[in-house]
């Protein structure tokens, strides 16, 4: 009873937290066999057609080779190659002439069969791999494109890390399901329908008899392939949730270190690695269930069709002799085992259709803005004249909260509007509404009369040029980011943009001048340095709108009244938006409005509204606050908000030491790693070993069935050469009950490997991506800064390599344990029936290998190639996918997708050249079986003739050496997944072994505060947890407020009251209960669904928790508007009685009470004091205030 409740409770939670645009997909998880191709072209279906009739051709072989088999079987064991009757010999002689000549005729039969496997063979796989390597590509471009198409909004609600695991691994799956694979399912269900028409032709009651097991081993198929495509979705989706934490974490790594928090990440991150490694341990279980089921199965039937054909014999039925019972056996046996073999296959392709299932789905998506739509009016020239008419809105990830409220606006062309009001008025979203980043609710936007909704996207999007607060600056040089404002930018228009937003002179102070990487997220640059590189960018595109919003907030003063200078010059002629929290900046504008709660409360010139003294009036005053004792200080007091992430000192002189390498150089330098041997990766497994030592011991019971069987089957076939029926049928009831014991053994042994190896396989993929991921966030924070170890490329080690670890340990450990013993016995068991026919089948057997292994080597090849052009390529994506706001209002997605179909052109031209190799390959080491078969036959018939062996060895040894090549085939197999663990391997102990010269896990060092002890000298994790820091730009992480508050205390869990206390102090407490979720409201990737100045208080909220010594505040008020400015200055002012407090500041307001200003100047101290010493020294510090007294 209880179990029922709890699954209706369970029901429930599901019902409850489903999102409603998740309905569609429990009906329908994969796409048509057919959909699937739906991006080939003519030629690719020319190829896949010749492919196909490749594959049939090929496929035909089997069967027929087992009709000669059965002819050679009839003239091996009549009596007469046997010298046993001397009654009879005289009439052999001329008997023996013509069975010479029979046996040559079947020789050249099988030399004919050898020559078609080989020239089709190479068909089938090289046109597949081909078409399969051009659709991908295809899909790749689409999916990337479709990606860049949709409207913001649809980004506000997708999880960008698990878009970025879907753009790789899901495209991968596509990719191997559509290729050889296919091939090799058509010739599979080709070799079924020719072996049952000849099994039929033949001997219709046996090969009805031997059927009569095959639906089983159909139905058992089909359920496991079933039950293992379930769990492989769940495996994804747990793997996915699991790279988001990874791609959230490493993106903000400097937050996380600074709040000691790798431990808390580690954990959630191995959270969600527990459910993926749960289905994991199941899905091996099953996949190794199902092929132990076909085992079964297989030599069961085997037992009964030896059994009724004997029966059939020995009753006299026509046409029945061992030859025919082998013929139709055979062909009926390799038609069935076909279908087990086609079942992998089968399911290769199941999964990419279920991959290609999530990728379609956002291929087809239209979005409701389309970014690359063709429609629309594309006006000759825009004049600027805005007009925003009742518009209302919310966000669609926010349905309930409410931005704007019938808000009406007019702009004239050519005006500078200010717009001004609390943080979270909505200022900014009239500007993304203006951009068309969203469609309003309600009302209209209009610009020069025109609804901007009628306007082509593009076109218009083109006119607007964008300076944010917090720039985006994408991971290239310095050229190539300004030159992203517009298409076909000339070096001159560059330059002039650059000394326009007054960044000429930094830009050429650095060695590479305007070649200088800026750094993943622009990270190289110090605040004010990408503002003015962005500012740039926006005035390269000559816009007709300009959007400001708090454009000039990252600069330092002195830079700031140049760059005001700078865009009220670029404002001219055109119309400008400003946003600003700090009055001064707007005084002149020639509209100022003043907007709250989404709506517009007056507006008006400065002089209007001070008159007024309404709500700007009363901005205006909480900007000037303190009259002192020289008048020079009131002034400096209006001087609202600078920000910088670096002190006065401008960067150059940091960074510059950066190598003089370009862009091209550094991006594909793969480090030189070392070979990493097999042995080193099986250690990995070491704590696993008894599950191991089980899963082998099974694997090795395994690998003796087959010589056991050959040894059985030999007997079966040359009882017939005596002629006593009572001994007959008791053997033959004999050899028949062993056969069934055989499938017995087969299938428990089967479980047990899966049961064991799966196990040992998903811990140590577990243990190490929990290994990976901790060697990943205990580095140095300038590791990070390198590009080969930028976030897209972490991810992709965490997601890919191990991944390949795993494919080489685990159950392929036992796959090869299988083989050995298979190969082994078999060796010496022929040994023991016949060494000469053995070592001529074994002097054959090195070229099969041979050419297995340059096929290996070719794939490892490919594949480390190909491992790089697509990081590379997944680099762009995720870089374009984590911006994609700026590259909208750059109208930039072109650029970016041209960039990305340019990465994989390098490796779609390997994946041809692979195509080539791996068909010839394949086809070689395929035919070459019948011509062994063809040399085989002829020496042993020889060997009959001269009495050197009886027919049974021969029998026994073709069998087992025959299932011993299969077995090598087998392993040979999986060369290529060994390599591709090896290259893996390399990253990973790259990885492990690299040790962080800060090394923030040591438990060394002391642990007193640093008054006069050098800081390197201290334990690391401890100093840290004395100090706190509130920087310019706050990270916050993709969960909710409170657990984004308590995040500033790690080493404990945080009571909500304590969390309230601090939200209090920070002055965001009534913000939070006013939220319908109050504290467990989720804050979006980086916080995107807060304001600038909200995310700045959770902040300081979480900065407070942790009870600092050191309080770090840089720039930590600077994104706020005047009144929480004032209450949090006052929250701060508290919160640093009695700590040490260290303030980066451009607004000197901020700062006029500090015991001591130290002014640096190019990374040296230029001189020090208080307020007032320094103003009476009359040098530098004297100039900045008076700078801010300029406006």
């Amino acid at each position: 009873m209880a179990n029922s409740e709890r699954a209706e409770e369970m029901q429930e939670n599901y019902q409850r937290n489903r999102k409603p645009q998740e309905l569609p997909k429990v009906r329908k998880q994969a796409v048509g066999p057919i959909e699937i191709f739906r991006f080939a072209n003519g030629l690719d279906i020319t190829l896949m057609i010749l492919g196909l009739l490749a594959s049939l051709v090929n496929g035909a072989c089997l069967p027929v080779m087992s009709l000669i088999l059965g002819k050679v079987s009839d003239n091996l064991i009549s009596g007469c190659l046997v010298k046993t009757n001397t009654t009879n010999y005289q009439n052999c002689t001329q008997f023996q002439e013509k069975l010479n000549e029979d046996i040559i005729m079947l020789t050249l039969y099988y030399i004919g069969i050898g020559v078609t496997a080989l020239v089709f063979g190479y068909i089938q796989i090289s046109s597949w791999v081909m078409t399969a390597a051009r659709q991908t590509e295809r899909i790749r471009k689409q999916f990337f494109h479709s990606v860049l198409a949709q409207d913001i909004s649809w980004f506000d609600s997708c999880d960008i890390g698990e878009l970025n695991t879907r753009m790789t691994d899901d495209i991968n799956k596509i990719s191997d399901g559509i290729g050889d694979k296919i091939a090799l399912l058509f010739q599979n269900i080709s070799t079924f329908s020719v072996g049952l028409a000849v099994g039929l032709v033949k001997g219709w009651k046996l090969t009805l008899v031997t059927l009569s097991t095959s639906p089983l081993i159909i139905a058992s198929a089909a359920m496991f392939s079933r039950i293992i495509i379930s769990l492989t979705t769940k495996e994804l989706n747990a793997y996915s949730k699991a790279g988001a934490v990874a791609e959230e974490v490493l993106s903000s790594i400097r937050t996380v270190v600074a709040f000691g928090a790798q431990e808390k990440e580690i954990q959630r991150y191995t959270q969600n690695l527990k459910d993926a490694k749960d289905v994991g341990i199941k899905k091996a279980i099953a996949s190794k269930l199902s092929l132990g089921a076909v085992y079964f199965f297989m030599i069961g039937t085997y037992g009964l069709a030896f059994w009724y054909g004997t029966s059939l014999i020995l009753s006299g039925e026509p046409g029945y002799t061992i030859g025919t019972v082998l013929a139709v056996f055979f062909s009926v046996i390799h038609s069935s085992y076909c279908i087990g073999t086609a079942a992998p296959n089968f399911e290769t392709f199941t999964i990419a259709r279920g991959a290609a299932f999530n990728i379609f789905q956002v291929i087809d998506k239209k979005p409701a803005i389309d970014n690359f739509s063709t429609t629309g009016y594309k006006p000759e020239c825009i004049e600027g004249t805005v007009e925003f008419k009742n518009v209302s809105f919310n966000y669609p990830s926010r349905p309930s909260v409410k931005i704007l409220k019938d808000l009406n606006l007019k702009i004239k062309s050519g005006e500078t509007v200010a717009l001004v009001g609390p943080s979270g008025s909505g200022k900014s979203t009239i500007v993304q509404l203006l951009q068309r980043l969203y469609d309003p609710d309600n009302g209209f936007i209009m610009v020069d009369e025109n609804d901007i909704r009628t306007l082509n996207v593009q076109h218009y999007r083109e006119h607007i040029g964008v300076v944010s607060q917090e720039p985006v600056l994408f991971g290239t040089t310095i050229h190539n980011n300004i030159k992203y404002g517009r298409d076909g930018v000339t070096d001159e228009e560059i330059k002039k943009a650059a000394k326009e937003a007054n960044a000429y002179d930094f830009i050429m102070a650095f060695p590479n001048k305007f070649n200088t990487l800026v750094g993943e997220k622009g990270a190289q640059m110090s605040g004010g340095q990408k503002q003015r590189i962005a500012i740039a960018r926006a005035l390269v595109r000559k816009p007709k709108i300009l959007i400001l919003d708090e454009a000039t907030s990252a600069l330092d003063t002195e830079s700031e009244s140049v760059v005001q200078a700078a865009l009220e010059k670029a404002s001219k002629g055109r119309t400008t938006i400003v946003i600003a929290h700090r009055l001064s900046t707007i005084r002149s504008a020639d509209l100022i409005v003043t907007i709250k709660d989404g709506m517009v409360v007056e507006k008006g010139t400065h002089a209007e509204l001070m008159a007024k003294q309404g709500l700007y009036y009363s901005l205006a005053m909480t900007q000037d606050i303190k009259k002192a004792d020289e008048q020079i200080e009131s002034m400096a007091y209006s001087i609202e908000k600078n920000i910088n992430s670096v002190p006065l000192c401008s960067m150059n002189s940091i960074k510059s030491d950066l190598p003089d390498k370009s862009e091209e150089s550094i991006q594909y330098k793969e480090p030189g790693l070392p070979e990493v041997s097999l042995f080193k990766i099986f250690k990995l497994i070491k704590s696993e070993w008894l599950s191991v030592f089980l899963g082998t011991l099974a694997a090795v019971l395994n690998g003796a069935v087959h010589p056991v069987f050959a040894i059985i089957f030999a007997k079966i076939i040359t009882m017939f050469e005596n002629d006593d029926k009572t001994t007959l049928k008791h053997d033959a009831e004999m050899y028949s009950m062993i056969f069934v014991i055989l499938s017995v053994i087969s299938f428990v042994s089967y479980f047990f490997q899966g049961l064991f190896y799966g196990r040992a396989g998903e811990i140590l993929t577990m243990r190490l991506r929990h290994l990976a991921f901790k060697a990943i966030l205990y580095q140095d924070i300038s590791w990070f800064d390198d590009k080969e170890n930028s976030t897209g490329a972490l991810t992709s080690i965490l997601a890919i390599d191990i991944a390949q670890i795993q494919g080489a340990t685990g159950s392929r450990i036992g796959v090869l344990t299988q083989n050995a013993t298979n190969m082994g016995l078999s060796i010496i068991i022929s040994f023991i029936y016949g060494w000469e026919m053995t070592l001529l089948i074994l002097s054959i057997a090195p070229i099969l290998a041979l050419t297995g292994m340059i096929e290996t080597t070719a794939m490892t090849g490919f594949a480390n190639k190909d491992k790089q052009e697509l990081k590379h390529a997944g680099k762009i994506a995720t870089e374009a996918v984590e911006n994609i706001r700026t590259i909208v209002s750059l109208t930039r997605e072109k650029a970016f997708e041209q960039t990305y179909e340019e990465t994989l052109q390098a490796q779609h031209r390997n994946t041809l050249k692979k195509a080539q190799i791996f068909g010839s390959c394949y086809a070689f080491s395929h035919a070459f079986l019948y011509f062994a078969y063809a040399m085989g036959f002829r020496f042993g018939a020889y060997l009959i003739q001269a009495g050197r062996v009886t027919p049974e060895g021969i029998f026994v040894i073709f069998t087992a050496i025959a299932y011993g090549a299969m077995a090598i085939g087998e392993t040979l197999v999986l060369a290529p997944e060994y390599s591709r663990a090896k290259s893996g391997a390399a990253h990973l102990f790259a990885l492990l072994e690299k040790k962080p010269t800060i090394d923030s896990y040591s438990q060394e060092g002391k642990k007193t505060l640093f008054d006069g002890v050098d800081a390197k000298e201290l334990n690391v994790q401890w100093l840290r947890s004395q100090i706190a820091i509130v920087s310019q730009e706050p990270v916050l992480f993709n969960c909710s407020i409170a657990d984004n508050i308590a995040y500033g205390d790690n080493s404990r869990v945080v009571s909500l009251d304590e969390i309230k206390e601090v939200a209090k102090a920070a002055n965001i407490h009534s913000f939070i209960e006013d939220l319908p979720k109050k504290y467990n409201t989720q804050v979006g990737l980086k916080g995107t669904l807060l304001s600038g100045g909200q995310k700045q208080r959770l902040a300081i909220a979480r900065a407070l928790l942790r009870k600092p010594k050191i309080l770090l505040l840089d720039e930590a008020t600077s994104a706020l508007d005047n009144e929480s400015e004032k209450v949090v200055q006052h929250a701060l002012d508290k919160a640093r009685k009695g700590k040490t407090c260290l303030v980066v500041a451009h607004r000197l307001s901020t700062i006029q009470n500090a015991d001591l200003i130290v002014v640096l100047h190019n990374g040296k101290i230029k001189e020090q004091g208080t307020h007032q010493e320094l103003l009476r020294n009359r040098d530098m510090y004297f100039k900045l205030v008076n700078a801010q007294l300029v406006q």
